[in-house]
């Protein structure tokens, strides 16, 4: 995998950057927050999205909702790009799957998910989130960690790396598989199936023996019932032919009680019939008392029309009409009333403006007063006038409205009386129906019952023939075959009982003996299981240290290799040795042991970069099948000096490797920077990260 580009939005110090990278040895350098390392953690977000600590406050820029990495790079010879969002809604800070891309040669292979992006990237790179953040990115202060460990937590990580562990877990899973298989075996060793089986054998041979003794009793009942259903068959033939007979007498005796109870019907239903005739006669009788009545209360109303001077006979909508002419002419008289009132008003307020002001109230010059007393003499007049006029308005107007009241009372009570005279006249003629249907009805109930009365004598005349005897003498020969056939039956049935019962005490005997046998074969193979599994318990304990071994040794060739190669031609490099622990051994021109905490420091720096390489590198070519193609390093001269010369070493040997194709370093030392093939400059204006190269 090697890195192309990163394309970073809101993160952190960066509001809007993008940095190139090239194959060989990258550099970026800049001051303290200039962003340098945010870069990485850029870098790490895109690849697995999942923050480095709890949350991403780390992150996403101050003051921002958004922010989004572009990571572009290569791997097996095809381009790749992630695309990953943050998001902050309210307090939390959260990843946008909405924006999350995972492209291949430019064709999108997995989205929205960040399980499916990580199951993709591992399957394109073989690198999952652990691998990258132990040995491909090596940060700040953390370049000696695994030097620094004790022989058996640096053999338990390792191992865990290589999964090496896997063996010593089967190895302590085997215990409880051996101690399963060994309680499986002592328990069938003392099972009863097993143990008796020899038994089981013999009891199901007399079982099976007494079986045949049953079923030939049975052949020899099955036989004598056999002549019994002849027999039988013939006596139930003749039975059933005097059963037909007296089946048929006894439909004829239910005819008779049916025929019976229809005529008892039929004659309460003519005395029925007969009452409501009289009801119906006294109904109509009453409905035409009461429509005299409404008639003689209709003719009083209409005489009441005459004594307000209207015609009696005028129908109702006539009437009506008369009603609306006398509120229309009340209305009318009430306008000329309202119009009389407003002039009165007038008159009073022209006199009290002329006694008040001396002034003509219409041309607004100054009157004389004998002209002022002529004129409010003249304007009481006019008032007087007035007033004689609206006391006629107020009488017409009483009259009208008591006329209009009382013709209103006549129409309503007229229309209540013909409502009442039209119900009753409907009534009268349902009335009038009903009794002629009931008189339908009595003539045709008492057809039914003349119809009954012949039907029910002709049953009975039917009846008289049927002699019962013949039935009786049938059915006794018929009870006692029939008593004989029950027992032979009874004896069949309990001997075919007896058979099931052995059958089933055979199954169950057939299916105990098979299942001691399958017990027998099961412990035979659980014994050979508990042979096999104690050989595989032990060949794991084996296998570990021989592939630990192997991999120590390619551990060893690599890490001299890259020691060597850090070298190159100035000066001799460490001699190297690890052990069964994974611990590095120096060794002396001499062959003298030296310890690593004797080492100088950049010579501990040099061991610990080739000793991460090293494994990183086993671990790749183990996984993919191809060797370590990039590196990442935070700051590897934090603990270096410039006085030794140990950062400019630490740079040359680094320009000078090549194991690894692409290596990024972030650094604030521009001596460190001076030996990189790329240098990316950062720096900061107006708390905002600034790219240049």
């Amino acid at each position: 995998m090697k890195i192309k580009a990163v394309h970073m939005e809101n993160i952190r110090s960066h509001k809007k950057s993008v940095i190139n990278f090239t194959d060989g040895f990258n550099c970026l350098v800049g001051g303290l927050g200039t962003g340098k390392s945010s870069v990485l953690y850029a870098i790490d977000f895109a690849l697995f999205g999942e923050p480095l600590g709890r949350s991403y406050d780390y992150l996403l820029r101050e003051g921002e909702d958004r922010a989004r990495v572009i990571l572009q790079f290569t791997a097996n010879g095809k381009e790749y790009a992630i695309i990953r969002a943050l998001k902050r809604i309210g307090n939390r800070i959260s990843q946008d799957m909405d924006q999350l891309r995972f492209f291949e040669n430019g064709e999108l292979v997995a989205e929205l998910k960040s399980d499916a992006v990580l199951e993709q990237l591992f399957s394109s790179l073989g690198i999952d989130k652990n691998i990258f953040r132990r040995l491909i990115w090596i940060r700040q202060e953390h370049l000696k960690d695994i030097l620094s460990m004790t022989p058996g937590e640096r053999q338990k990580r390792i191992d865990e790396l290589f999964n090496l562990s896997d063996y010593e877990e089967a190895w302590s899973s085997m215990r409880p598989v051996i101690r399963w298989y060994e309680s499986e075996r002592n328990s069938l060793e003392k099972d009863p199936d097993v143990t008796q089986i020899k038994d089981l054998e013999s009891r199901l041979s007399e079982v099976i023996s007494e079986m045949k003794m049953k079923k030939d009793d049975l052949r020899r009942i099955k036989r004598e019932l056999l002549e019994f259903e002849a027999k039988l068959r013939k006596t139930k033939a003749r039975l059933e032919e005097f059963e037909e007979l007296r089946k048929r007498n006894e439909e004829l005796r239910k005819q008779e009680s049916h025929l019976q109870a229809n005529i008892s019907a039929a004659e309460q239903s003519l005395r029925m019939l007969k009452m409501r005739i009289d009801e119906e006669a006294r109904r109509i009788e009453g409905i035409r008392r009461l429509r005299s009545s409404l008639r003689r209360q209709e003719d009083l109303q209409r005489n009441r029309l005459e004594d307000i001077g209207i015609t009696r006979d005028l129908p109702i909508d006539k009437l009506r009409d008369r009603l609306e002419d006398l509120r229309r002419m009340i209305s009318a008289e009430l306008g000329k009333e309202e119009t009389l009132r407003s002039e009165i008003k007038r008159a009073n307020q022209r006199i009290s403006s002329i006694a008040e002001k001396s002034r003509c109230p219409l041309c607004l010059q100054d009157l004389s007063v004998e002209y002022k007393n002529r004129l409010i003499m003249k304007i009481n007049g006019e008032i007087s006038e007035n007033k004689r006029m609206l006391n006629e308005f107020e009488e017409k107007i009483k009259r009208l409205e008591a006329m209009h009241n009382l013709l209103a009372e006549i129409i309503s009570k007229i229309q209540t009386i013909e409502t009442k005279v039209e119900n009753l006249r409907e009534q009268e003629e349902s009335a009038e129906k009903a009794l002629d249907e009931a008189h339908r009805r009595v003539e045709e109930t008492n057809m039914e019952i003349s119809h009954l009365r012949a039907k029910i004598a002709s049953v009975r005349s039917q009846i008289r023939k049927f002699d019962i005897s013949k039935i009786r003498k049938e059915q006794r020969e018929y009870d006692v075959i029939f008593e004989k056939y029950a027992g032979l039956k009874s004896k069949a049935q309990s001997l075919e009982a007896q058979t099931a019962e052995i059958s089933k005490r055979i199954d169950e005997l057939k299916e105990r003996l098979e299942a001691a046998k399958k017990k027998v074969k099961r412990l035979d193979r659980v014994k050979r299981m508990l042979e096999i599994s104690r050989e595989i318990r032990q060949s794991y304990r084996s296998i570990q240290p021989k592939l630990r071994r192997d991999f120590i040794l390619y551990l060893e060739r690599t890490v001299q290799q890259i020691l060597d190669e850090l070298a190159g031609g100035e000066g001799s490099a460490l001699q190297v040795r690890i052990d069964e622990n994974y611990t590095p051994i120096v060794e002396g021109e001499s062959g003298y042991q030296r310890s690593i905490q004797n080492l100088s420091g950049g010579e501990r720096t040099m061991l610990a970069f080739a000793y991460r390489l090293g494994i990183a590198q086993l671990l790749m070519q183990w996984r993919t099948g191809h060797g370590l193609q990039l590196l990442i390093l935070d700051e590897p001269t934090e603990s270096l000096g410039r006085e030794d010369g140990s950062i400019n070493r630490l740079a040359e040997s680094l320009s000078r490797l090549k194991t690894v194709e692409q290596i990024i370093a972030v650094t604030h030392s521009e001596e460190f920077a001076d030996k990189a093939d790329y240098v990316i400059w950062l720096s900061k204006k107006d708390n905002q990260s600034i790219v240049s190269s």
